[in-house]
């Protein structure tokens, strides 16, 4: 997963993603969330990190292109 780095067995939103990563991009877009980062806004956004911080994961996922 460009996201967070688990496995990613296909593309989704035209990027190569886990199905975590996935589902959490589409909650986000269909509910409209607004995300604060509580930090810096550069928090690590791994698979072990990446329910720590919304705001910080939904920049990478745009980042990486969805």
């Amino acid at each position: 997963c460009l996201v967070c780095g688990d496995n990613a067995a296909c593309q989704h939103y035209g990027v190569r993603t886990c199905e975590g990563c996935k589902g959490f991009f589409k909650r986000t877009i269909q509910k409209n969330a607004q995300y604060v980062c509580l930090q810096a806004k550069n928090c690590v956004v791994d698979k072990r990190r990446r329910n720590r911080c919304h705001y910080c994961r939904f920049q990478k996922c745009l980042k990486v292109g969805m």
